[in-house]
């Protein structure tokens, strides 16, 4: 309730927007005192803040961000382009952005492209039309061009988990070949010489670097290496995991030699090869050793306790909103940060029987 001997009551039409000049009429203060209450805070006395705040709220002022923009300050929305929201590593990502966005007073809009290109350029699209501060995105593919263009029309854009050479976008990254060569070394060591790489999905390039990793440590640049692994790549139908799985285990059992170890694409697709196994009656370790990728929250705690390569991946979406928000982004000068991986042993990989 407010003192009606603070803030003298306007009459007004219930379905017209307040504005500033209404707070300014109800807290019986000028504009300019408003103007200050909602972005310089600080200058205003606490008595006559509090009686500023109290009018908004009785009368259902709103800011405008459209009005915020068209007095020259900055937009408060910033958009998140991811490839897919139903994967948890997506979700995790914006959360760590939020977790900096939420700190620097600013939204997020997130939304996925279910890795189609024409998809992604109609958000890319949209969110432009919203004038926001800025864009971070996965992109589907190489088409630099697009998010060239957007940055050259005063859209800051950060990359998020891809490296685009030639362009000067600043980017956030993992060495995901380095994350590869650590799974397959893990493996090696362990004595497995049959290694199956289970993907899903379509062939972007952090996936084309993990393989590249895991090939470069089946080949043997390990010189305690005795010989180079056999190599083979499964991919998941992208119909549904339960069809895909069996086919992929089908597949590794039909072989001559079955592979004896499987690094998956990720920590989702190494658990629903788990399950898949444990289905036929197979172990884990026992009959096959296998490593995930991204180290998500269920990692640790599902039984077996999931073998995997780990990534900081709320810090990457922390880091990537520091960087939009930082004048290297705005000022569209070219900053490069890549995380390394590390390896993360449990109970999905054990000695080759």
């Amino acid at each position: 309730m407010i003192d009606a001997g603070i803030v003298r009551v306007v009459v007004q039409d219930a379905r017209r927007r307040r504005g500033m000049r209404d707070v300014a009429a109800a807290a019986g203060v000028s504009v300019s005192t408003v103007a200050n209450v909602l972005n310089n805070p600080a200058v205003v006395a606490e008595a006559t803040r509090s009686r500023v705040e109290a009018a908004m709220d009785a009368i259902g002022f709103v800011r405008s961000a459209a009005a915020r923009q068209l007095r020259g300050l900055p937009s408060r929305l910033v958009g998140s382009i991811t490839l897919d929201q139903s994967n948890p590593f997506y979700a995790e990502l914006n959360r760590g952005i939020e977790d900096h966005l939420d700190e620097a007073g600013c939204m997020l809009l997130a939304c996925s492209t279910d890795l189609s290109p024409d998809k992604e350029l109609r958000a890319l699209r949209l969110l432009e039309e919203q004038s926001p501060r800025g864009v971070i995105i996965t992109p589907t593919g190489e088409q630099p061009q697009r998010l060239t263009a957007v940055s050259s029309r005063g859209t800051p854009v950060v990359l998020l988990d891809a490296r685009q050479a030639g362009t000067d976008l600043c980017a956030v990254a993992v060495d995901h070949e380095l994350g590869g060569r650590l799974a397959g070394e893990h493996l090696i060591g362990l004595g497995h010489r049959r290694i199956a790489f289970v993907t899903a999905g379509p062939d972007i390039e952090p996936v084309r670097q993990r393989r590249d990793g895991l090939a470069a440590a089946s080949r043997g640049r390990d010189r305690r290496q005795e010989r180079a692994a056999d190599l083979v790549e499964l991919r998941m139908a992208p119909a549904g995991f339960a069809e895909g799985t069996d086919a992929v285990i089908s597949a590794m059992l039909d072989r001559a030699d079955p592979p004896t170890a499987a690094v998956c694409v990720n920590d989702v697709v190494a658990l629903a090869l788990i399950r898949g196994l444990e289905a036929r009656g197979l172990r884990v370790p026992g009959d096959l050793s296998v490593v995930g990728y991204d180290d998500l929250p269920f990692a640790a705690h599902v039984r077996p306790a999931l073998t995997t390569i780990a990534r900081p991946i709320r810090e990457l979406g922390r880091v990537a909103a520091e960087l939009l928000l930082s004048e290297d982004a705005a000022g569209h000068r070219h900053q490069e940060l890549v995380f390394r991986p590390r390896l993360v042993v449990r109970s999905t990989t054990g000695p080759i029987g």
